[in-house]
């Protein structure tokens, strides 16, 4: 009989550490990680979304979890770690295009993760082409934060450098299952 797994999500700004440690939570719990779609979207058409595509981005996020939850169930593992959520995808838009159409959707899909890992911007920046700048970090951590307090839901702030940081998200997810 399959598990029916849990759905957390890894959100801060960029250049947080979310990817590497969606992927070596996923390792560690031998589970999927869902990676955040518009780095794929930015590498194919080489350029950064319009305010017309964040729909796409943000729903094509969803797709891509709901596929993932899917192969976890079917294969028995306990968690699936999606690198950012639909909500970073709203935050982001609101903060550089000036549009909010997409923040009820976003808040109401937060609501399916069972826990929500905020991770800190105190590790370095890493500049791509798809990053806006360290000076980008402190607001939209600012913003994700507001959001997050005003639903209510479960989150655990990650903080720290390297195995610091895996021990702290270790925890929090440990917590879930107590």
């Amino acid at each position: 009989m399959s598990t029916q797994p849990i759905l957390i999500c890894l959100i801060g700004a960029e250049s947080t550490g979310k990817t590497t440690l969606a992927q070596k939570l996923a390792a560690h719990f031998d589970g999927p990680w869902v990676p955040e779609y518009l780095r794929e979207f930015c590498e194919s058409r080489r350029r950064t979304p319009t305010r017309d595509e964040q729909s796409l981005i943000l729903e094509t996020q969803v797709i891509h979890e709901s596929a993932a939850l899917i192969s976890a169930r079917n294969g028995n593992a306990p968690y699936v770690f999606c690198d950012t959520a639909p909500l970073l995808t709203a935050i982001y838009s609101d903060f550089v295009f000036g549009d909010q159409s997409l923040l009820p959707r976003a808040r109401s899909l937060q609501m399916r993760y069972a826990l929500t890992l905020v991770l800190e911007p105190d590790i370095a920046w890493v500049a791509d082409e798809q990053r806006d700048g360290a000076h980008v970090r402190q607001p939209i951590t600012a913003m994700i934060a507001s959001e997050l307090a005003a639903l209510n839901v479960p989150t655990a702030k990650i903080g720290g450098h390297g195995e610091v940081r895996f021990m702290a998200a270790l925890s929090a997810i440990t917590a879930l299952r107590d």
